[in-house]
């Protein structure tokens, strides 16, 4: 992190807007270096490492768009007799003026044929002859070469995270391998003396530990190679010796929680130690401060306890920053307009997140549902509900931006 941020967003009443905290992580963070080029079939969720042009066009060449009877569109209206027929993967023979010809979807059209009538409107004469509709338009059901894509053409830009139509349209290139950044090197650990992996027993006042697991999902869908560093004891010595070898070799260390100032909130001194850290109090809900900083050349985020707000402050911070970081093109969640089917009053100040589902209204359209529980409203929401820093009251019917959860 650069510039004279120190702990500027630590104290005071100001509150940072989610806009200011994204443009904060652009213009502080940088992508980090390395490149690798990967079998095209292993490519899906890497992100493109440079832009992608067109080396041919697509469609390759002129081509039937349904099964039916290519011609000249000159020659109508016909009837016509038949020259034989093509098919995909062959050779398009020539055709005499006056004549048509059976084609099949994707097979290439003869020289000097223009349009196609699909078979459901073409009746054969007895005299082997074909009947074909009079207003058929010229050039119908035909695919034009390069009608799609033209020699030249930005397919993909770099940054891109490659989805799986983006392999279909590299594959329809002809490339069998694609240069993309190496990935993400993100170590992740939990830290309290009352936590528990799964599968342990956790008797009170112990707790199973659940927000690294959250994590580890949600950057396995950004693509990100975890080392999982599991739970470390409240030891300020340990995790000072843990942070310090995972800033070694990650580009990302990631955590949740033990960011106070409490006896046993190791993490803040240990990163304040061995690097710089900042605090951001996002004027959102959830979300209680954001923990960014630097130890050597590795970032490091720290997130809030409560797993609402993990899920909420990584979808909003934490993935833009990781995308910022991977050379991804940072890309905004969407927002759809929903109405709301309920009421809720809220402070002014700090932009709302509420977890809801999709429901129906009386007039069929969708509504957003409320839902409650720490985990449980997690797992059955189909989005967020956002609510503006100026709001006070959502009342029932009102519309608000809904962010899907994906």
């Amino acid at each position: 992190m650069s510039g004279a941020c120190g702990n500027c967003f630590e104290t005071g009443p100001n509150l940072l807007r989610l806009e200011q905290a994204l443009a904060l992580v652009n213009d502080r963070f940088a992508p980090v270096t390395g490149e690798e080029r990967v079998a095209l079939a292993d490519s899906a969720g890497r992100v493109l490492a440079c832009d992608l042009h067109a080396v041919a066009p697509l469609p390759g060449f002129d081509n039937s768009a349904m099964d039916g009877y290519a011609l000249r569109h000159d020659d109508l209206p016909g009837p016509l007799p038949l020259a034989g027929q093509v098919a995909a993967g062959h050779a398009a023979p020539p055709v005499p003026p006056g004549h048509a010809v059976r084609i099949l979807t994707g097979a290439m059209l003869p020289p000097g044929l223009d349009s196609v009538a699909i078979q459901e409107e073409v009746h054969l004469l007895p005299d082997g002859r074909v009947a074909l509709p009079p207003d058929l338009p010229l050039g119908a059901n035909c695919r034009r070469a390069g009608q799609d894509v033209a020699v030249g053409t930005l397919l993909l830009p770099a940054g891109r995270t490659l989805r799986p139509a983006d392999i279909a349209l590299a594959a329809a290139q002809g490339w069998d391998s694609l240069p993309v950044r190496r990935p993400l090197r993100v170590a992740l650990f939990s830290t309290g003396d009352e936590l528990r992996e799964p599968g342990q027993e956790a008797a009170p006042p112990a707790i199973h530990d659940s927000n690294r697991y959250l994590l580890r999902a949600l950057l396995a869908r950004q693509g990100c190679a975890v080392t999982n560093l599991g739970i470390l004891a409240d030891d300020g010595g340990l995790i000072r010796r843990v942070l310090a070898e995972a800033a070694e070799n990650h580009d990302l260390v990631l955590t949740s929680g033990g960011m106070s100032v409490g006896d046993a909130d190791h993490v803040r001194p240990a990163v304040e130690a061995l690097g710089e850290l900042s605090f951001w109090k996002l004027a959102i809900k959830p979300g209680k401060p954001l923990a960014l900083g630097r130890i050597g050349g590795s970032v490091f985020c720290g997130l809030p306890g409560n797993p609402s707000a993990v899920l909420v402050t990584f979808l909003l911070v934490a993935r833009p920053l990781i995308q910022r970081l991977s050379g991804a093109l940072v890309e905004s969640p969407p927002r759809f307009p929903v109405r709301a089917g309920f009421a809720h009053v809220k402070k002014a100040g700090r932009r709302e997140f509420l977890p809801v589902r999709l429901g129906q209204g009386a007039d069929g359209s969708a509504i957003a549902l409320p839902l409650t529980g720490m985990f449980t409203g997690m797992v059955h929401a189909d989005g967020l509900l956002e609510l503006a820093e100026e709001l006070e009251h959502l009342a029932t019917g009102d519309v608000a931006p809904l962010l899907p959860l994906t």
